[in-house]
């Protein structure tokens, strides 16, 4: 397995980010549950939307290590 090979660059890049995503969103999860918000932002929070990008960048994570274990 080559690290940086063009082989499979696309498969670390979703590794990364569909980590990026889950984790991101795991943590506004994790504050919002702590009653911490971003200073001045407007607008509400959204769990459903949060949990659904942690489950679809789990997805992605697991789909790419899978893609760079097979290749």
């Amino acid at each position: 397995m080559d690290i940086l090979g063009i082989d499979s660059l696309f498969a670390e890049l979703t590794v990364g980010l569909g980590l990026a995503m889950a984790g991101g969103n795991a943590w506004a999860i994790i504050q919002n549950a702590r009653g911490r918000g971003p200073d001045g932002a407007a607008g509400t929070y959204r769990a459903g939307r949060a949990w659904f990008f942690v489950v679809v960048g789990t997805i992605m994570a697991i789909w790419g290590i899978l893609s760079l274990i097979q290749t």
